[in-house]
C-alpha cells in the first residue's frame, strides 16, 4: 500500500484551482526558491514547529525528545529537524500545545476518505481536489495512486508543480489531472538558477511536452521584488508562452507578493531573505499584466492575483 507524507490538508480554497477547492499539501520540494511560503515543505521529512506566543517556557520538551533534538537558550526553544525523527513526543507533552507536527503518514485510501468529506461543498461551486506542495509529484508513486482513486470517484483534479522533474512522472500524472497549476517563475536560466537552486531549462521543457497532453494548464508567476518582477522577465515568459501556439493554457496569473508566511520562519527559526518586503504597488503589478498581454495573441488569459498597495 503506497503511503505519502503529507503536510497539510485546506479546505474550501480558492486559490489552487477553479471554484472551491480541498488542497493537500505533500511534504518535499527540490527547489530553493528564497521567496518560498512554505518552508516546512521543503523537507520529505516531518518537522517540529514552536509557537513562541503559546510557549509558558516549562522545558518539559526538552526533557522528552530522546534525540536531543531540543535545546533551550535566552529567546526559547530551538529544534533541530535534523535529529527530529518526528515522534512527537514533545507535542504530546506540551502543557500550551506550542510544539506542531507538520508532516503526518498517510495511506491513499486515508488520505482519500479526508478529501471526500467537503466533496458536496467544493463539487457545488465548481470545484474539486488539488495536490500542492512542495512538489506534490517528488512523491511519486503516492500522488499518481491518489490522483488515479480521485478519477474513479469523478472528482475534479488539479496538480500544482514546479515542473522541475522527470516528464514521465508528469506524463503519468496527466491522464488523472484535469488541471494543471504550473509555474514559471524565471525566464532566464541563470536568473532562475540563482533564485531557485536549479536552472529552468527542465522546467521549460516539460511543459513545451506537456501542452499536448494536458487537458488544461494554468501557468502561475509569483511577482517577486528584484527576482521575478522586471519588466523584461514578464515580457519573456509571455513570448514563451506564445511560442507554444496551444489552446490548453488557459489562465496565465500574475500572483502578487505577500509576508503572510513570516510566522512560518520565525517557528522554524530562519531567517527570510523577504521579511521587510513591502507589497507590490497595484499600478506595478497592472503595467506587468498590461505588457503580458500586448505580447500575447489571447489577451484574456492574463490575471491579477494576490493583495496589492
Amino acid at each position: 500500500m503506497e503511503k505519502g507524507i503529507v503536510l497539510d490538508i485546506q479546505r474550501m480554497s480558492t486559490e489552487d484551482g477553479p471554484g472551491l477547492r480541498t488542497t493537500a499539501f505533500l511534504k518535499g520540494c527540490n527547489l530553493s526558491c528564497e521567496w518560498c511560503h512554505n518552508p516546512e515543505s521543503i523537507s520529505k521529512l516531518p518537522a517540529v514547529l514552536w509557537h513562541k506566543t503559546k510557549c509558558i517556557g516549562c522545558l518539559s520538551c526538552i526533557d522528552v525528545c530522546k534525540q536531543g533534538a531540543i535545546s533551550g537558550g535566552a529567546s526559547g526553544i530551538s529544534i533541530d529537524n535534523s535529529r527530529c525523527i518526528g515522534c512527537f513526543i514533545c507535542a504530546e507533552e506540551c502543557p500550551g500545545a506550542a510544539l506542531v507536527l507538520k508532516g503526518t503518514c498517510y495511506s491513499v485510501e486515508q488520505l482519500f476518505s479526508e478529501l471526500i468529506k467537503d466533496r458536496e461543498y467544493y463539487e457545488s461551486a465548481g470545484g474539486g481536489v488539488t495536490l500542492s506542495g512542495g512538489e506534490a509529484l517528488l512523491q511519486r508513486d503516492f500522488a499518481l495512486a491518489l490522483l488515479k482513486r480521485l478519477k474513479q470517484a469523478g472528482i475534479n483534479t488539479a496538480v500544482d508543480t514546479a515542473g522541475c522533474l522527470d516528464y514521465p512522472t508528469i506524463a503519468e500524472a496527466a491522464k488523472y489531472t484535469d488541471i494543471f497549476l504550473y509555474d514559471l517563475k524565471i525566464a532566464d536560466a541563470a536568473s532562475h538558477k540563482a533564485h531557485t537552486g536549479a536552472s529552468n531549462t527542465l522546467i521549460l521543457e516539460n511543459l513545451k511536452k506537456l501542452v499536448n497532453t494536458a487537458k488544461e494548464i494554468w501557468i502561475r508567476t509569483p511577482i517577486i521584488p528584484d527576482a521575478t518582477d522586471s519588466e523584461e522577465n514578464i515580457a519573456a515568459i509571455a513570448r514563451f508562452i506564445e511560442s507554444l501556439n496551444t489552446n490548453t493554457i488557459t489562465r496565465w496569473e500574475l500572483c502578487a507578493f505577500n509576508n503572510l508566511c513570516i510566522s512560518k520562519y520565525e517557528m522554524l527559526d530562519l531567517e527570510w531573505k523577504y521579511k521587510g518586503a513591502p507589497l507590490i504597488e497595484t499600478a506595478k503589478i497592472e503595467r506587468l499584466a498590461d505588457l503580458a498581454k500586448r505580447e500575447l495573441t489571447n489577451k484574456n488569459i492574463v490575471y491579477v492575483k494576490g493583495m496589492t498597495k
